[in-house]
């Protein structure tokens, strides 16, 4: 049964990661971009913004682009306070001005400092640890430890302190780190291993592992995020990740999932 759903997923992997997916997924606005700091800090937005339906997640990328002048890392360590001026308007369902005036200023407060916002996440964790838990919680401190660090937007950055499956910031960290000649991920960062990433887990990825028997816990947290990552580390422990592309294809694409 282990490798009949092995060959499936491994199948699907290879149906639905191809550079077709891109076009309309919201990691096609980070890919318009081929300096890695844009590259970085236009997916990091957009992952933060990824919930509600992709056409709008979209939108709301491209309109942030537009607002860093389509050059997201020149704009983010030179723009003065008096160019957030532009973000005022800016919102996406439960993002609102407050959130995106924190993000400016917490980006251009690091970038200052640092190269690549890979560090902010690889900083916490070591080639030891299992999968990214220690670099989730890290970061989550990390960015909220500027002075004056709005309540309000600690929902758009998830920790696992709070049982958050994290998923947008695991789809993040799956387009930044994953790499492979397919296309759709970057890979482009090289201190975190694809085989610590964990599973993002949406609603779609969620029923169709529940349906294959891959999740058994019946909550849905932060335990099931890491009870699904085993599990399909089982099928590739250097690439477990990969299979998301299975899990959410076959869960938006297809009415049933067969075996």
């Amino acid at each position: 049964m282990k490798n009949d759903l092995k060959k499936y997923l491994d199948d699907c992997v290879a149906r639905f990661n191809v550079a077709d997916f891109i076009e309309n997924d919201p990691i096609s606005v980070p890919h318009r971009f081929t300096k890695k700091q844009d590259i970085e800090i236009m997916a990091f937005w957009v992952a933060m913004l990824a919930w509600g339906q992709r056409k709008s997640i979209i939108n709301s990328a491209q309109t942030l682009s537009e607002l860093m002048d389509h050059a997201p890392h020149d704009f983010i360590v030179n723009h003065a306070e008096t160019d957030r001026v532009r973000f005022l308007n800016f919102k996406h369902r439960t993002f609102q001005t407050t959130d995106a005036l924190y993000f400016l200023e917490f980006l251009q407060q690091y970038y200052l400092k640092n190269d690549s916002l890979e560090t902010a996440f690889s900083r916490f964790i070591g080639p030891k640890d299992i999968h990214t838990e220690k670099a989730l919680v890290g970061f989550h401190q990390l960015f909220f430890s500027l002075q004056d660090a709005p309540e309000r937007t600690r929902k758009h950055i998830a920790t696992p302190e709070r049982k958050s499956t994290c998923k947008r910031l695991n789809m993040f960290l799956r387009w930044m780190v994953r790499r492979d000649n397919k296309g759709v991920d970057f890979g482009i960062w090289k201190n975190i291993s694809p085989s610590q990433l964990l599973i993002p887990l949406d609603v779609h990825v969620e029923r169709v592992a529940r349906n294959l028997g891959l999740i058994q816990r019946k909550q849905s947290d932060w335990l099931t995020v890491i009870e699904l990552s085993e599990n399909l580390r089982r099928f590739d422990a250097k690439d477990p990740v990969k299979y998301d592309y299975a899990l959410f294809g076959l869960g938006v694409m297809d009415k049933k999932v067969f075996i």
